[in-house]
């Protein structure tokens, strides 16, 4: 193929790609009203149905809301959707169901900020930017992004929270943290067989490029590569191996070496910028982003130190665990939401 035709098709594919990624993210039509029978926080969230912390977020917001005694509910776009690859008993709407009236809040994700001008006058609007990376995706260069519209924004980590400060002067930004299920994401009681587990999905080709430069090192261990798994199978994923190779790439927070922090495992890779809180090198290893071949020689360290003293690693994990369970605690986060809508008003 020549270098003309390889560059259209090289093009071909990102407009592909962008039309995709906009499809999913151009927001419904949203009905108002000009009364609200009983106020509500409304979290608008598309119909993904694929495995994102993200989603997850949103979800359990709507949950902590609702036990507060605050009327909340997700807002998808179609009605009957709901996400189906984590167990919950969320309360749900359809947009084509749902009318908002002025005494509401509709919360908006940063994913929709190709499309804030789409949005309605009415009811007040709230920013829930859980990755500030994404805040300028597919927003053309020429274009001036509405954030005025939003009367506060959330975030999920103090990373974010300068980048969207920086970006948008005056901008009111409040960090309300996730949190990790230690129900559900916790160590197994014995040491886990030999595992290296993984998600290859930000970083593919870095993450073929560090098993390439393992070779023969990674040799009697089982590469697991969590990928479109339900939140149970990723926890259980995550409790079989002993280590977690973090791909992250210019994260809001990094959920996954959190849960896998949470789960037992001494975490190796990229922190990702959002997740720089959650490395310390007493019971895990940041790396350079970027740099495969630092990380497959941390990689290949721990290996053979996990062959040689298991509870070395094991003891890191641990570790690991209650530091992560005890900052990122479910009760930690209630507090910071429900204050957040304190200061709303």
């Amino acid at each position: 193929m020549t270098g003309g035709l390889r560059g259209a098709a090289r093009q071909l594919r990102r407009r592909v790609s962008r039309q995709r990624s906009l499809r999913w993210r151009r927001p419904p039509s949203i009905r108002t009203t000009d009364s609200s029978a009983s106020p509500t926080i409304y979290y608008l969230c598309p119909d993904y149905p694929f495995p994102t912390g993200g989603i997850r977020a949103i979800y359990r917001h709507v949950d902590i809301l609702n036990r507060a005694g605050r009327s909340a509910a997700v807002l998808h776009h179609s009605d009957g959707y709901a996400c189906d690859w984590f167990e919950h008993s969320t309360r749900v709407i359809g947009a084509p169901s749902a009318q908002l009236g002025p005494d509401d809040l509709l919360v908006i994700p940063e994913v929709y900020g190709p499309f804030l001008d789409r949005l309605p006058q009415v009811p007040r609007l709230v920013g829930f930017n859980q990755n500030a990376y994404l805040t300028f995706h597919e927003v053309p260069e020429q274009a001036t992004l509405p954030y005025d519209i939003f009367s506060a924004v959330m975030t999920v980590s103090g990373d974010s929270a300068d980048f969207l400060r920086f970006a948008f002067p005056g901008l009111e930004v409040s960090v309300v943290g996730n949190s990790v299920d230690p129900n559900l994401f916790h160590p197994t009681p014995g040491a886990p067989e030999k595992r290296l587990a993984l998600m290859p999905r930000k970083r593919p080709e870095e993450a073929l490029m560090i098993r390439r430069l393992l070779g023969d090192r990674l040799a009697g261990w089982e590469v697991v590569e969590i990928e479109n798994a339900s939140e149970r199978e990723t926890a259980a994923a995550y409790r079989s191996a002993p280590i977690f190779l973090a791909l992250g790439k210019q994260e809001g927070f990094g959920l996954p070496p959190a849960e896998a922090m949470a789960s037992g495992c001494w975490v190796v890779g990229f922190p990702a910028f959002g997740g720089r809180d959650i490395f310390d090198p007493a019971w895990s290893t940041p790396i350079e982003d970027g740099d495969v071949l630092s990380a497959a020689r941390e990689i290949a360290a721990l290996l053979r130190l996990y062959e040689q003293n298991p509870e070395v690693i094991r003891e890191g994990g641990l570790r690991a665990a209650e530091h992560i369970h005890e900052r990122f605690s479910p009760e930690r986060q209630s507090e910071q939401l429900l204050a957040f809508y304190d200061r709303l008003g």
